[in-house]
Protein backbone atom coordinates (compact mmCIF):
# COMPACT_ATOMS: atom_id res chain seq x y z
CA UNK A 1 0.00 0.00 0.00
CA UNK A 2 3.04 2.31 0.25
CA UNK A 3 4.20 2.39 -3.26
CA UNK A 4 0.51 2.27 -4.39
CA UNK A 5 0.07 5.50 -2.11
CA UNK A 6 3.17 7.05 -2.59
CA UNK A 7 3.37 6.43 -6.67
CA UNK A 8 -0.28 8.00 -6.46
CA UNK A 9 1.09 11.10 -4.82
CA UNK A 10 4.03 11.47 -7.40
CA UNK A 11 1.43 11.03 -10.11
CA UNK A 12 -0.81 14.35 -8.46
CA UNK A 13 2.36 16.62 -8.43
CA UNK A 14 4.59 18.55 -11.14
CA UNK A 15 7.98 16.70 -11.72
CA UNK A 16 9.44 20.51 -10.80
CA UNK A 17 8.02 19.62 -7.06
CA UNK A 18 9.61 17.80 -4.85
CA UNK A 19 8.35 15.37 -2.44
CA UNK A 20 9.04 15.33 0.84
CA UNK A 21 7.87 11.93 2.73
CA UNK A 22 6.56 12.77 6.25
CA UNK A 23 7.71 9.77 8.45
CA UNK A 24 7.56 10.97 11.88
CA UNK A 25 6.30 8.21 14.40
CA UNK A 26 6.69 5.42 11.43
CA UNK A 27 8.45 2.26 11.85
CA UNK A 28 11.60 1.83 9.91
CA UNK A 29 9.96 -1.16 7.68
CA UNK A 30 7.37 1.60 6.07
CA UNK A 31 10.64 4.00 5.46
CA UNK A 32 12.26 1.11 3.56
CA UNK A 33 8.97 0.24 1.82
CA UNK A 34 8.52 3.84 0.60
CA UNK A 35 12.79 3.89 -0.22
CA UNK A 36 12.14 0.46 -2.26
CA UNK A 37 9.63 2.45 -4.65
CA UNK A 38 12.54 5.30 -5.23
CA UNK A 39 11.65 7.84 -2.41
CA UNK A 40 15.04 9.20 -0.93
CA UNK A 41 13.75 12.48 0.81
CA UNK A 42 12.24 12.01 3.85
CA UNK A 43 11.02 14.35 6.76
CA UNK A 44 11.10 13.51 10.86
CA UNK A 45 10.56 16.22 13.37
CA UNK A 46 11.58 14.51 16.37
CA UNK A 47 15.96 14.41 16.23
CA UNK A 48 16.08 11.28 18.48
CA UNK A 49 13.99 9.07 16.34
CA UNK A 50 15.72 11.01 13.32
CA UNK A 51 18.76 10.42 14.44
CA UNK A 52 18.33 6.48 15.17
CA UNK A 53 16.80 6.01 11.41
CA UNK A 54 19.87 7.70 10.20
CA UNK A 55 21.93 5.34 12.05
CA UNK A 56 19.58 2.32 10.85
CA UNK A 57 18.52 3.06 6.96
CA UNK A 58 20.25 3.39 3.96
CA UNK A 59 23.14 6.34 3.60
CA UNK A 60 21.35 7.73 0.00
CA UNK A 61 18.54 8.92 2.03
CA UNK A 62 18.27 13.07 2.71
CA UNK A 63 17.05 13.96 5.81
CA UNK A 64 14.69 16.83 6.48
CA UNK A 65 14.54 18.28 10.04
CA UNK A 66 10.72 19.24 9.12
CA UNK A 67 9.63 20.78 13.09
CA UNK A 68 10.48 23.45 15.38
CA UNK A 69 14.03 22.82 16.17
CA UNK A 70 15.77 23.95 19.66
CA UNK A 71 19.26 25.29 19.21
CA UNK A 72 20.77 22.50 21.50
CA UNK A 73 19.63 20.00 19.64
CA UNK A 74 21.40 21.09 16.05
CA UNK A 75 24.47 19.24 17.11
CA UNK A 76 23.09 15.69 17.02
CA UNK A 77 21.46 16.30 13.04
CA UNK A 78 24.84 18.70 11.71
CA UNK A 79 26.44 15.61 10.45
CA UNK A 80 24.11 14.69 8.16
CA UNK A 81 21.14 16.41 7.49
CA UNK A 82 19.85 17.10 4.20
CA UNK A 83 17.38 20.04 4.84
CA UNK A 84 16.82 22.35 7.90
CA UNK A 85 12.87 23.54 7.25
CA UNK A 86 12.36 25.80 9.67
CA UNK A 87 15.04 28.31 10.40
CA UNK A 88 12.72 31.32 12.93
CA UNK A 89 15.87 32.72 14.54
CA UNK A 90 19.65 34.01 14.33
CA UNK A 91 20.22 32.43 17.41
CA UNK A 92 19.34 29.19 15.34
CA UNK A 93 21.36 29.73 11.88
CA UNK A 94 23.96 30.68 14.15
CA UNK A 95 24.00 27.50 16.30
CA UNK A 96 23.73 25.45 12.80
CA UNK A 97 26.21 27.31 11.62
CA UNK A 98 28.88 26.17 14.41
CA UNK A 99 27.77 22.79 14.44
CA UNK A 100 28.06 22.61 10.17
CA UNK A 101 31.60 23.98 10.54
CA UNK A 102 32.58 21.35 13.20
CA UNK A 103 31.69 18.81 10.31
CA UNK A 104 33.29 20.77 7.67
CA UNK A 105 29.65 21.28 6.00
CA UNK A 106 27.66 23.64 4.33
CA UNK A 107 24.18 23.15 5.91
CA UNK A 108 21.04 23.79 3.06
CA UNK A 109 17.97 25.96 5.79
CA UNK A 110 14.99 27.50 5.03
CA UNK A 111 13.57 30.74 6.43
CA UNK A 112 10.34 29.72 8.51
CA UNK A 113 7.63 32.49 8.32
CA UNK A 114 4.37 32.46 10.44
CA UNK A 115 1.69 33.05 7.87
CA UNK A 116 -1.34 31.47 9.73
CA UNK A 117 -3.68 33.18 12.20
CA UNK A 118 -2.61 30.54 15.09
CA UNK A 119 -0.68 32.19 17.37
CA UNK A 120 1.21 29.03 18.58
CA UNK A 121 2.39 28.36 14.85
CA UNK A 122 5.84 29.82 14.74
CA UNK A 123 8.15 31.90 11.96
CA UNK A 124 9.29 35.15 11.06
CA UNK A 125 7.70 38.56 9.98
CA UNK A 126 8.94 40.18 6.90
CA UNK A 127 10.80 42.46 9.10
CA UNK A 128 12.27 39.94 11.61
CA UNK A 129 13.92 38.18 8.37
CA UNK A 130 15.46 41.60 6.99
CA UNK A 131 16.74 42.22 10.47
CA UNK A 132 18.40 38.75 10.00
CA UNK A 133 19.52 38.91 6.51
CA UNK A 134 20.91 42.19 6.93
CA UNK A 135 22.56 41.55 9.92
CA UNK A 136 26.53 41.09 10.86
CA UNK A 137 26.29 38.02 12.19
CA UNK A 138 24.34 36.82 9.75
CA UNK A 139 26.75 37.63 6.31
CA UNK A 140 29.48 36.34 8.41
CA UNK A 141 28.41 32.70 8.22
CA UNK A 142 30.15 30.53 5.94
CA UNK A 143 28.51 27.37 6.86
CA UNK A 144 24.65 27.77 6.08
CA UNK A 145 23.31 28.46 3.01
CA UNK A 146 19.46 30.01 2.80
CA UNK A 147 17.97 28.13 -0.08
CA UNK A 148 14.43 29.39 0.34
CA UNK A 149 10.83 29.81 2.60
CA UNK A 150 9.13 27.38 4.59
CA UNK A 151 5.66 28.37 5.86
CA UNK A 152 2.80 26.55 7.78
CA UNK A 153 -1.18 27.35 6.57
CA UNK A 154 -3.68 27.73 9.20
CA UNK A 155 -5.59 24.44 9.99
CA UNK A 156 -8.66 25.32 8.47
CA UNK A 157 -11.23 23.63 6.45
CA UNK A 158 -11.44 27.23 4.83
CA UNK A 159 -10.05 27.08 1.18
CA UNK A 160 -9.74 31.00 0.66
CA UNK A 161 -7.86 31.31 3.72
CA UNK A 162 -5.19 28.90 3.40
CA UNK A 163 -5.04 29.89 -0.44
CA UNK A 164 -4.82 33.49 0.68
CA UNK A 165 -1.77 32.71 3.16
CA UNK A 166 -0.31 30.25 0.75
CA UNK A 167 -0.03 33.27 -1.96
CA UNK A 168 0.97 35.45 0.98
CA UNK A 169 4.40 32.95 1.11
CA UNK A 170 4.96 33.29 -2.31
CA UNK A 171 4.68 36.98 -2.33
CA UNK A 172 7.35 36.72 1.17
CA UNK A 173 9.68 34.89 -1.35
CA UNK A 174 9.68 36.86 -4.63
CA UNK A 175 10.53 39.75 -1.87
CA UNK A 176 12.91 37.98 -0.55
CA UNK A 177 14.42 36.75 -2.99
CA UNK A 178 14.82 40.47 -4.97
CA UNK A 179 15.67 42.13 -1.80
CA UNK A 180 18.97 39.35 -0.42
CA UNK A 181 19.17 36.73 -2.76
CA UNK A 182 18.07 38.00 -6.96
CA UNK A 183 21.94 36.77 -7.62
CA UNK A 184 22.18 33.32 -5.80
CA UNK A 185 20.26 30.77 -8.13
CA UNK A 186 20.25 28.08 -5.11
CA UNK A 187 17.62 30.24 -3.27
CA UNK A 188 14.46 28.52 -5.14
CA UNK A 189 12.46 26.69 -2.45
CA UNK A 190 8.93 27.39 -1.17
CA UNK A 191 8.49 24.59 1.08
CA UNK A 192 4.18 25.20 1.78
CA UNK A 193 1.79 22.05 1.12
CA UNK A 194 1.05 19.02 3.49
CA UNK A 195 -1.25 15.77 2.76
CA UNK A 196 -4.94 17.72 3.27
CA UNK A 197 -3.85 21.27 0.94
CA UNK A 198 -0.51 20.38 -1.12
CA UNK A 199 -2.03 20.42 -4.35
CA UNK A 200 -3.49 23.91 -3.48
CA UNK A 201 0.38 24.46 -2.40
CA UNK A 202 0.85 24.20 -5.83
CA UNK A 203 -1.25 25.79 -7.57
CA UNK A 204 0.31 28.76 -5.57
CA UNK A 205 3.69 28.12 -6.25
CA UNK A 206 5.06 25.59 -4.08
CA UNK A 207 8.27 24.10 -5.11
CA UNK A 208 8.45 21.09 -1.94
CA UNK A 209 5.69 19.39 -0.39
CA UNK A 210 5.65 17.58 2.71
CA UNK A 211 3.33 14.66 2.55
CA UNK A 212 2.73 12.00 5.34
CA UNK A 213 -0.62 10.68 6.07
CA UNK A 214 -1.10 9.99 2.39
CA UNK A 215 1.51 8.12 2.10
CA UNK A 216 2.14 6.13 5.03
CA UNK A 217 -1.54 6.58 6.24
CA UNK A 218 -2.77 8.28 9.62
CA UNK A 219 -1.24 8.11 13.17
Amino acid sequence: MIAENLNSVLQSIPSSVSLVAVSKTKPNQDIEAAYQAGQRHFGENKIQELVEKWEALPKDICWHAIGHLQRNKVKYIAEFVHLIHAVDSLKLLSEINKQALKHDRVIDCLLQFHIATEATKFGLNENESNELLNSEVYKSFKNVRIIGVMGMATFTTDQDQIKSEFNNLEGIFLKTKDGHFSNEPSFKEISMGMSGDYQLAIECGSTMVRVGSKIFGTR
